[in-house]
């Protein structure tokens, strides 16, 4: 799976745990925190790429960090920093 989470749409966290809430299929216990994000994506177990895009807003750097904190610890998640969407 690839998805594309762009930062000059989903500004806000909120907004960015509910598109990986629907995206990714998350348990219905997901807190829509850090720790839940983290435990949730080192528990993906098929081919998973999350390419952030334009993401440069300041409340999405932690989160940014999380996601890539998790895609070190689980082989089938990979995260991915670009400025633009490749066609």
């Amino acid at each position: 799976m690839r998805l594309i989470l762009d930062g000059s749409i989903l500004k806000y966290r909120s907004r960015v745990h509910s598109k990986l809430a629907r995206s990714l299929h998350f348990p219905a216990w997901y807190g829509r925190n850090l720790d839940a994000l983290y435990d949730c994506l080192t528990d993906i177990h098929e081919d998973t790429e999350l390419i952030l895009v334009n993401w440069t807003a300041p409340g999405l750097q932690l989160m940014r960090q999380v996601m890539e904190d998790a895609a070190a610890e689980n082989a089938h998640l990979t995260v991915r920093l670009e400025s633009t969407v490749d066609a």
